[in-house]
This record gives structure tokens, sequence and C-alpha cells, in this order.
């Protein structure tokens, strides 16, 4: 697919004037804040998936010493509609080609809906130049622009997630996010011919599920050569398993375990069918599922690496996720904490100040979810109750805390 990619070192400008920049640097859901902590939704709140209100934020800040802008945008307005089984969101991944010629360091990011009456929220992947083609055949395979996704990229081989893993997580954007810098002695690692790609999550719940317009979104990545001292970053996801029952007033076919499983495994296949068993014998003792709103996993450390930032990714029925560092020991620590978790607003985390980690350190993350938001959010409470295990739809979940790191020496 075919995109515009236009360097700039000068104030970025774009002809709609309700046009909104933010931006959200992360590595693993939507808007964010790098320098403070995860804002939790309002009490009493679940978003709701309801649109958002546009708004125009200051422009980013001043590029530094080595620093350029490359300016990106979609090859062509695209016009969302809603999914063919009812509802009023879509989920529309589309791949944009940076043209790089030499590596470079990605420090900053921002996302630019143009239709903010639409855009409720977005995520910036990076894809490496091995996983590329994958990407293509991806776009090619499916008719008009990009195609559908939900949770990750969808590309097989080059997603965020689990056996597919072959993408990185590096920005979210929310309506009201600004952009956020890392330092310049890190960043993420673009090789020539790496891809980026989009996805956005359009809602036309305003309209009734009717077209309500289209979009050409654009973003700007903040690059610069890098120095030998200059820290690669990457993300380290740590997988908790789902084992959510249905609610005491729902009953159904689905709410049996193994047919949920069985469920899962039909609409994406084996691998990610497994998954729910798989996370179950690496993470509970007896390798035994434990049914309720709360589960936790423990991740030993093999190697020395840094962390910077991180944030937690669920799906809709997400209420709260933490990751610690050495629970239940003297020197435990608290390393991303998302008491109130906003599907839209998956906000990367900043650490107040780095934390080295290394062997015989242990990451935990724990992941509550709550089945009763089923009734309440309309992607959901028209399908089938079901006990909710780990799976790529948006009426399944996961469980992952996202951290972003930098490999060290020891």
């Amino acid at each position: 697919m075919a995109v515009n990619a236009e360097p700039s070192g000068q104030a970025w400008r774009f002809g709609a004037a309700t046009m909104a920049l933010a931006t959200a640097f992360a590595v693993a859901a939507c808007g964010s804040d790098a320098g403070d902590s995860a804002a939790p939704a309002a009490a009493g709140s679940h978003s709701a998936h309801n649109g958002h209100a546009g708004g125009s934020v200051g422009p980013p800040q001043p590029l530094r010493a080595g620093e350029r802008f490359v300016d990106l945008r979609m090859a062509e307005a695209y016009t969302p509609a809603p999914p063919a089984g009812g509802g009023t969101d879509e989920y529309r991944c589309q791949v944009i080609d940076p043209g790089l010629t030499k590596a470079q360091f990605l420090t900053g990011t921002q996302f630019a809906p143009e239709n903010v009456a639409i855009a409720h929220h977005a995520i910036v992947y990076a894809v490496p130049p091995d996983r590329a083609a994958l990407v293509r055949k991806q776009d090619a395979k499916t008719p008009g622009l990009g195609w559908q996704c939900f949770g990750g990229t969808g590309v097989p081989g080059a997603d965020v997630e689990g056996e597919d893993q072959g993408a990185t997580w590096v920005d979210t954007w929310a309506p009201g996010a600004t952009e956020t810098l890392f330092t310049q002695d890190i960043g993420f690692k673009l090789e020539p011919g790496s891809l980026i790609i989009l996805q956005v999550h359009y809602n036309l719940l305003a309209t009734d599920g009717k077209p309500a317009g289209s979009d050409r979104s654009a973003v700007r990545l903040r690059l610069t050569d890098g120095t030998p001292q200059t820290r690669e970053l990457t993300t380290f996801p740590l997988d908790a398993p789902t084992d959510l029952p249905c609610a005491a007033d729902e009953s159904g076919p689905l709410c049996d375990r193994a047919a949920s499983i069985a469920d899962v495994t039909k609409r994406f296949g084996a691998d990610v069918g497994e998954s729910a068993d798989r996370q179950v014998q690496e993470c509970n003792p007896g390798g035994v599922p434990k049914p309720g709103n709360t589960q936790t996993c423990d991740e030993k450390v093999e190697e020395p690496m840094t962390l910077f930032a991180g944030f937690g990714h669920m799906h809709l029925l997400g209420r709260a996720i933490k990751v610690e560092l050495n629970p239940g020991t003297p020197n435990a620590k608290v390393v991303l904490d998302v008491p109130r978790f906003d599907f839209d607003n998956q906000r990367l985390v900043k650490l107040p100040s780095p934390v080295d980690i290394g062997p015989g350190d242990t990451l935990r993350v724990t992941c509550t979810h709550d089945a009763g938001l089923r009734k309440r959010l309309p992607q959901l409470s028209k399908l089938p109750p079901r006990y909710v295990v780990w799976g790529d739809g948006t009426s399944d979940e996961m469980c992952t805390g996202i951290m972003t790191v930098s490999p060290r020496k020891s």
C-alpha cells in the first residue's frame, strides 16, 4: 500500500481545522502520558466505548539535536463500517512504509486522527524487515484498504502476543493524550525495510452504526541516528491466564470451559485455542485452572535488563492490572499499577526512575476481569454468555503486562 512520507523539521500542519494531535509512547491499547501514572476511568464508568469529542492540543515538543520528523499518512481515506454481525465498532489496520534507508531510533510518536468524530483510539506497531512480507501478504489478500483487527495486528507471525510475536507495540493514542518523549539516549530501533501498522478503532455509536464519513489519519515519527551509547528499547510481555466463569445469572453452552476453548480454536486456530491450557500449565501450581475474576503469573527474569515503562493490556472485561517486582520479599516493588483499567485508554506509565533487574528477580502480573460488564457493553450485550479464556476476539480476554525494557550487560 502506498503512503505519503514527508520528512520535516518544521511545525506539523494538516488541513483539517478540527484535527487532534495526540500521542502515547508504549510497548504493548490506548492513549498515553508517559510522564504520569495511569489515570483511572471515572468511578462507576467503564467508558462503554462511546464516541469521544475531538479537541486540539499543542504542537509536538521541539526537535532535539540530531532528531528529525517523518510524517506518514494513510494512502487513502477510509470509510469505516460496523461488523456484519452488528455493533458500532470497527478495528482497522493499515500498513505504512516509512521508507527508511538506514537504521534509526524512534524516540517519539504522534498519532493524528483526521476524523475525530469517529476515531476512538489508535495503536501504532513497528514490524521488523524479516516480518514485512507477512504484513504485505495480509494487506494484499484483504479487499479494500487494510484489514480488520482487534487486540493486535491480526497478522500471524507479525503480531505482539504469544506464538505470533513479531511486531512491537510502540505507541497508543486516545483523545486528550499529548506527545511523550523518551530521553535521547534510548529508543526503539527501526531497521531499513521496517513497516508501521496503524490500528484505528472507529466508533459509530453516535450514528447508530451507520457510516459517518471517511478518515485519513496520520502519524509522526521522531527519529534519530543514535550513538554507540544509545540503548535499544524492546517489549517484555508478561502473560497470565484468563479463566473467567459466566456470571451467576448467566447460563448457556459456552459457559462450559472446554466448550469455550473449542469455540476459540474454531475461530482462531489451534495456536490460539491452546493458549488457555498452556498458560495454566506455565502459571498455576499443579497446572490446574483456577476459575475466578483474578489471575496471576510469575515470570523469572533470565537476562539483565532495565525497566523504563509499562502498560497493561486486556480486552473489554478488564478491571485492573498490576505488575510487581519480587512480590512477597522485603525488596518488593510495584512497577505498574492500573487500578481502574479502561480498554480505550491503555496508557503507558513511565517509571519514576529506571529499574535494573536480572537473574534472581521475579515479575508478577495480576489481572482482574468482570463478567458483569458483558451486559453493559454494546459489543458484548447481544452475544451469548461464555466462560472467558484467552483469545483474540472481542468477546475473549487477555492479561498482559507489557514492559518497555532495554537489555544491559551484567
